[in-house]
């Protein structure tokens, strides 16, 4: 059986991208392979990472939205890919596309979300009742808020932005002199791991 085909989105430093190269080359990733890179920005770092480890990679302009989905579609037959992995990926697709890749893309958002992606509110293990933070700028949010906890979430995409059924997720404490860098970092170190765990819990599909 061939090994199974992922697809990394990036648009930015990639250092998600980066935990999931690791992993596969630590052999934590049996069976799975990173056969694409893709980034609507030509200086994404992630790119970079992408050819230092001569996986392939393709800056894709992203100004027409419906026709830059038709070529990234066209991208991801021709190379085969069982999921996408959207990493730091800062564009939201159209319900076209994200229907003609059904429970086969997937996305790291770095707040909680509930289970079932549906709801204004997440439970936290320690039975505290959170808002459920979607959309951009999320980090800085959960300072706003003044909650005690936040974390990330690895999470099927649906038309719906942030909605999706949730694969794993972890919770970081907010510390009362975090900013939104040193929460962000913190937050970075668990995606780490989350991101592998959820390819790990995804894969093999069945299509």
């Amino acid at each position: 059986m061939r090994p199974s085909r992922i697809a990394v989105l990036v648009s930015g430093s990639g250092s998600n991208l980066q935990a999931l190269i690791d992993a596969i080359e630590l052999d934590e990733l049996h069976g799975i392979e990173i056969a694409l890179v893709v980034s609507n920005r030509a200086d994404a770092q992630g790119l970079q990472r992408a050819l230092t480890h001569k996986i392939p990679s393709v800056y894709l302009p992203w100004k027409a939205k419906e026709e830059a989905e038709e070529r990234l579609a066209s991208l991801l037959d021709l190379f085969s890919i069982d999921l996408i992995v959207l990493a730091g990926w800062m564009r939201i697709f159209t319900p076209r596309f994200i229907e003609r890749y059904p429970q086969r893309i997937i996305n790291l958002h770095p707040a909680l979300l509930p289970d079932s992606g549906q709801g204004d509110t997440v439970t936290t293990s320690d039975g505290s009742v959170i808002p459920a933070l979607r959309g951009l700028h999320v980090v800085q949010r959960a300072l706003d808020a003044g909650i005690k906890v936040t974390g990330s979430t690895v999470h099927y995409v649906i038309p719906e932005v942030d909605a999706g059924p949730v694969i794993v997720r972890a919770e970081v404490a907010i510390r009362e002199d975090d900013t939104e860098e040193t929460l962000h970092e913190r937050i970075k170190v668990v995606e780490h791991r989350l991101i592998v765990d959820a390819v790990k819990m995804v894969l093999p599909i069945e299509i």
